[in-house]
Parts: C-alpha cells; structure tokens; sequence
C-alpha cells in the first residue's frame, strides 16, 4: 500500500471581506514530483495567470491520478461567531482539520504536512491533531511556518485556496455590483466600497463585522457601535447592493 500524504494552507485570513478558504490535498507520496513538474510554489510567489494555469493542472492531475481536495469555505458570519466565543488561530485549527478530513477517506495512514497558522507552529500542528481525534493517531503531522515555500504539496494547497477565494470574491463583486477589490484593507477599492456595504441598518453579509477596520467605519457613519452578529445571521443570500440598501433603509 503505497503512503499518503496531505497538504494544508489557507488563504483570505486578513481580509476584511470575504471568506477564509482552507485547502487540504492528499496524494500518494510518490506523486511529488508531478507537482514539482507542474510548477506548484507559494502561491504569493506566483502571477494570477501562472497561479490560475497551474490551479487547472493541479485539478486535471487530480481527476486523472485520483487525488483528493477538501476545501472548507468560512463565510464571515462565522468568522464573526468565532470572535465571540474564541480566536482566529483555533477556529483555524478546526478549519484544517475538517479539510483534513475531508480530503483524505481511504483510511490508510501517512504525513500531514500543515502551513503553520500559530506563532508556535508546533502548538498549531499538536492542536490539528488533537481536533483531527483518534482516528487519525497513525498519521505524522509537520507543522511549519512558510510550508508552502518548501514544500510543493502545501505550495499547491497554497494556489488551489488562493485561487477559490479570489474566484469568490469575483462573484460576491459580480453579485453584489460593487467592485470590492482583493478584499483586504489594504486594497483601495476594497476601501472604497466599504462606506457602501456600511450605509444600512446592519452591515453587508460579506463583510467580517468584528474587524476593526468595519468597527471604525460603522462608528464613523452611524455614531454607534457595530451590530452584534449572531451565528444564523447573513447565511441568506443577497445579490444585489441596490437591493440590500434600500431592503435595510426600509
């Protein structure tokens, strides 16, 4: 029986719009080098259109050689929800652990190779494994911080969470017409677009209402505090900026 091994990495942890994306990959170790041939590094380290190209091999490679993804989409309201109850790096252990999961269901054993989310990228990879339960005792966990620049599995993980957050913020933008940007704050049409997605009675669903840069935007509009969020609010969909400003003026 050949070993396995699973890559981990996420992207979309900073930004202020849009979901946070974790992928995890397994694949029979001796498939390395197909990722080294299709060119899989940190997705940081690579154009859109590179990373786009190789996220197509990456998804070809995997129907043909019957490999696994599990990605794992945390929407904002959930992210919101977590603030209240814990912190970003454990609901990321949770997030790992259930791509994990979802990657992997041949029941054999081997590596699990983890992009570290914790300052202590041992904590990180103890805690996965913790969460991943007794089930999962056989298998090996490296945790490290930058995996996805020294290892190509972790770096494919990197693209294939890149590319499926970018894709998801091109629709909310087409969804919601407004141009929102990369999503991050640091983005000036991000920025831009927040005073719209705030203009209501509560904020845009996309946005993460617990981040500091929606805080101070809502109290610069509205004088108050932000709403609080609760765990089934901004699950139904809303398609349209028009619509949802004049659904919250009503």
């Amino acid at each position: 029986m050949s070993e396995y091994s699973i890559g981990v990495d996420e992207a979309g942890r900073g930004p202020v719009i849009g979901p946070l994306i974790v992928c995890a990959i397994s694949i029979p170790s001796n498939d390395y080098h197909i990722l080294r041939e299709i060119g899989a590094r940190d997705s940081k380290t690579l154009s859109k259109s590179r990373r786009e190209a190789i996220y197509k091999l990456i998804h070809v490679e995997a129907i043909e050689r019957n490999w696994n993804i599990g990605i794992v989409e945390c929407e904002p309201f959930r992210i919101d929800h977590n603030s209240s109850v814990s912190n970003l790096n454990e609901l990321e252990v949770t997030l790992f652990s259930e791509a994990i999961k979802n990657s992997n269901d041949n029941g054999e054993a081997g590596s699990i190779f983890l992009d570290a989310c914790d300052v202590d990228q041992e904590r990180f990879g103890n805690n996965v494994k913790s969460k991943l339960g007794p089930s999962w005792s056989d298998w090996r966990i490296i945790s490290e911080h930058s995996m996805d620049s020294s290892n190509s599995l972790v770096a494919a993980s990197s693209i294939v969470a890149k590319v499926t957050r970018d894709n998801a913020m091109q629709k909310l933008s087409s969804e919601i017409g407004v141009d929102l940007g990369s999503g991050y704050p640091s983005d000036p049409k991000t920025r831009s677009s927040i005073n719209e997605l705030i203009s209501g009675k509560n904020p845009h669903e996309c946005l993460r209402w617990t981040w500091s840069t929606v805080r101070r935007a809502w109290q610069e509009m509205h004088g108050t505090s932000v709403p609080t969020r609760y765990e089934n609010k901004g699950i139904s969909s809303q398609t349209n900026i028009q619509h949802w400003i004049e659904g919250n003026h009503k």
